[in-house]
């Protein structure tokens, strides 16, 4: 009995304290970030671009831009019509959303994911950047590993806020 007992001692205060936290809801978040990745990577890696780059026909082959906002800057002034722009600048940012709303809501410390998020979607889209030149003949640029994270940072503020909305209102009874 007195083993028993000290037993209790031996767990982690913190993690006692959190044990009711990893619901099974959290599983389902988990599950949809790695379907979500499946989609990511195929769009990524192994898709066709519809955009700036030409493939192995392309000039000089695989194509790398350091520069940040470059490309931006060209999409945005050489487009003749806004809808490039619009697909092309606004995909990449619309395509990281998801990460950052899966990556905050299974998250096990909000506060922590103001940080996390933002470095996650960095290395996230800089792996993906690097396969795309060394495995594809697509373009790795800065300017989407820019605007990528950009995506992740909207999502995670999205679901931040919303997160805090919620216990804010459940906490003044509001409905």
């Amino acid at each position: 009995m007195a083993g028993v007992i000290k037993m209790d001692y031996l767990e982690p205060q913190h993690r006692m304290k959190h044990k009711h936290r990893f619901i099974p809801w959290k599983m389902l978040f988990i599950l949809l970030l790695l379907l979500y990745f499946s989609v990511l990577f195929y769009i990524t890696l192994f898709a066709w671009n519809y955009g700036s780059s030409y493939g192995a026909l392309g000039p000089g082959g695989r194509n790398y831009n350091l520069i940040p906002f470059r490309s931006i800057y060209r999409i945005a002034y050489y487009s003749p019509t806004i809808d490039n722009p619009l697909r092309i600048l606004g995909g990449n940012i619309m395509m990281f959303i998801p990460f950052g709303v899966l990556t905050a809501l299974i998250s096990y410390r909000k506060r922590r994911a103001f940080w996390l998020i933002p470095l996650l979607s960095v290395l996230l889209s800089m792996f993906i950047e690097v396969n795309q030149f060394i495995f594809t003949h697509r373009v790795a640029n800065i300017d989407d590993v820019i605007l990528n994270t950009a995506g992740g940072i909207i999502g995670a503020w999205f679901t931040l806020f919303f997160c805090w909305l919620y216990q804010w209102l459940k906490q003044h009874k509001t409905f």
